[in-house]
């Protein structure tokens, strides 16, 4: 249990002359009804319950035959009792359960012992008054849910590329769009460079094409044609690896400054022949986080 200064804010009620409840042996109380989230709603105070020795106080849905066929709603709901010597109020931290037609009814079967409730000095019951209260708020299904797939990192997806005319290439170089993974991508290549590079290295940059949100680590790879592809020593190529989350937001990612000017327009060093280039292209698709396009409703129309 809690404390608060600031009251409930759907639900007082204030119980005169509390010590008749006992005189006249009535167990339970029943209040009227309130609304809290378009919803109605009622307080049910049990002051003989399974443990008699416990004020039990539970919150029920009020009115459900106006509601449709398997109705059901989440609710976070509080209890109170105000302190009428501190002026705060106890209250049970918030309580979140499924209201339903087989469950309408939710609470605590031991909100606080008669002890100290009866307890003038405890300050809830006084001048024989106490005023138990409730907060409900009515969970609605409107949040987006996303659903995290972990793919197979061991699935290496490969894409090789050829650019020709190295040397008449504009400022910005695009590659045909291609498919890997299931996901459309392209290459973005600036042969002058780009930013940070601008005049004196190649920038390159994957780019993607999709909607999802998805945690991607690929390589690119500059091949010096003057080995070929069974030369497995990679100290002979360029080569640079990135982790990225790919969204719709963050669509593109490399590197401003892949290769210098110098290295790449040296004919000896074989990453030019015949006024062309190679790239390949891996990419590992380690998870993918998307939003369905239908939600399921669990909660009631309004």
């Amino acid at each position: 249990m809690e404390t608060r200064e600031v009251p409930p804010a759907h639900f007082l009620i204030k119980i005169e002359s509390f010590s008749l409840f006992d005189k006249y042996k009535i167990k339970k109380y029943e209040t009227s009804e309130f609304v809290a989230g378009e919803y109605k709603w009622k307080l049910i105070l049990n002051f003989n319950g399974k443990d008699s020795d416990y004020i039990s106080v539970n919150l029920a849905m009020a009115d459900t035959s106006s509601l449709p066929a398997n109705w059901e709603l989440n609710a976070a709901f509080s209890i109170f009792l105000f302190n009428q010597k501190s002026g705060n109020y106890l209250h049970s931290p918030g309580i979140t359960r499924r209201f339903q037609a087989m469950k309408f009814e939710w609470g605590l079967s031991k909100f606080i012992s008669k002890e100290i409730l009866c307890d003038p000095s405890n300050g809830y019951l006084v001048n024989d008054t106490c005023v138990f209260g409730a907060d409900v708020f009515v969970i609605k299904r409107e949040a987006a849910v996303e659903c995290l797939s972990l793919e197979n990192v061991d699935i290496c997806y490969k894409h090789d590329l050829k650019i020709s005319d190295f040397s008449k290439l504009e400022e910005t170089w695009n590659s045909a769009d291609f498919i890997d993974g299931g996901q459309k991508w392209k290459i973005i290549l600036y042969p002058k460079g780009n930013g940070e590079g601008n005049k004196s290295h190649v920038s390159i940059f994957l780019s993607y094409l999709g909607s999802e949100r998805m945690q991607i680590c690929f390589t690119i790879c500059l091949k010096n044609q003057l080995y070929n592809d069974k030369d497995t020593n990679d100290d002979k190529h360029v080569k640079e690896t990135l982790n990225h989350w790919f969204s719709a937001a963050e669509t593109t990612v490399g590197w401003r400054t892949f290769i210098e000017l110098a290295t790449i327009n040296d004919p000896n060093k074989g990453f030019i022949v015949k006024d062309g280039c190679l790239l390949s292209i891996e990419i590992h698709i380690q998870a993918i986080a998307c939003l369905p396009i239908k939600k399921s409703d669990y909660a009631i129309s309004s």
